[in-house]
């Protein structure tokens, strides 16, 4: 296997919940040249960060044919296909015409990923059998990131001289559904700026939620809290490393915990067995009934509380 090529579109989380898959790629075939075809912003993460040499854009207008009975297809992207030893797809191809162009350009050695996760077994185990299919072995299912020096400047140049813990919030997701509501994310805020000897920083992670982003930067007008809005995501990958990141079942949050970031995640109604992040810096909160409304304040605090205990920081409550 000389050219290994991942097909793999989806969102964030997605995508690095296939991290696994790269990484027993990667290990099986250290000398290998593997390609990432996806969304450019999201594979960027392993383009030259140890996954993969390098990454191409799944919007390529020409790619198009590729999904079209008897089209006449790209010669450029026939040959490009052709070039590998090795295509893994993780496409959605239900009537096999991605497939048969592919093998009209002369691909022979293809595997297919499921398009969709099963409430089975984890997601990056499901997204591991086409590798498992070709004896790749795999043990580690918790995903990873590995920022590059650049990443890790940005990510230093952006914090300036905060010596501090920085406590990320990232109050977002892709459903109002598995979203807190965002007066306890005040709230939260609000406790960790009362601490005298807090002595860090809040970090707002700016996702899906920027109508509440905007909302908190009313509220917050406060040199000790900072929002990180519009950055690559291998930047934030980087400011996230060595954080403690509070945030729900979200793309980002997949990210934090592959960054490094001591994670508490709050999960409503979708499953952390199936949907959760596998590394050992996380702990979940699963909200009563699975209802995030229902999720009270004092359990996230005292998780909070207990992640800056853990780094030799020690806070108070009012009255307590």
């Amino acid at each position: 296997m000389k050219r290994i090529l991942v097909i793999r579109g989806g969102a964030i989380g997605d995508f690095i919940l296939t991290l696994p898959t790269l990484k027993a790629l990667r290990d099986a075939y250290p000398y290998a040249h593997i390609e990432i075809l996806g969304y450019k912003n999201i594979a960027v993460l392993a383009e030259h960060r140890f996954y993969a040499q390098a990454v191409r854009s799944i919007e390529y207008g020409p790619l198009a044919s590729f999904f079209a009975k008897n089209s006449e297809l790209s010669a450029d992207l026939a040959d490009y296909f052709a070039s590998f030893d090795l295509i893994i797809s993780y496409l959605y191809d239900p009537d096999g015409i991605f497939e048969m162009n592919l093998s009209r350009c002369g691909v022979e050695n293809l595997i297919h990923g499921p398009a969709k996760i099963e409430n089975s077994e984890h997601a990056a185990e499901q997204l591991t059998r086409p590798i498992r299919e070709i004896g790749t072995p795999i043990s580690d299912f918790a995903a990873k990131l590995y920022p590059s020096s650049e990443d890790r400047h940005v990510a230093a140049k952006f914090l300036g001289d905060d010596a501090g813990p920085i406590i990320a919030f990232h109050p977002g997701s892709g459903s109002e559904k598995k979203n807190w509501p965002l007066e306890n994310w005040i709230d939260l805020g609000n406790h960790l700026l009362s601490q005298k000897d807090f002595g860090g920083s809040i970090m707002i992670v700016c996702g899906e939620a920027d109508d509440q982003v905007a909302r908190l930067e009313s509220i917050w007008a406060n040199r000790r809290v900072r929002f990180a809005n519009g950055l690559p995501l291998p930047h934030v990958a980087a400011l996230l490393k060595n954080a403690i990141f509070v945030g729900h079942d979200s793309g980002i949050s997949h990210l934090a915990a592959a960054a490094g970031a001591n994670c508490i995640l709050l999960f409503g109604p979708t499953d952390p067995e199936v949907w959760g992040p596998r590394n050992e810096n996380v702990r979940v909160i699963r909200a009563p009934e699975g209802d995030l409304r229902q999720l009270d304040l004092d359990p996230v605090r005292d998780a909070l509380d207990h992640a800056l205990m853990r780094i030799g920081i020690s806070t108070y409550r009012n009255g307590v």
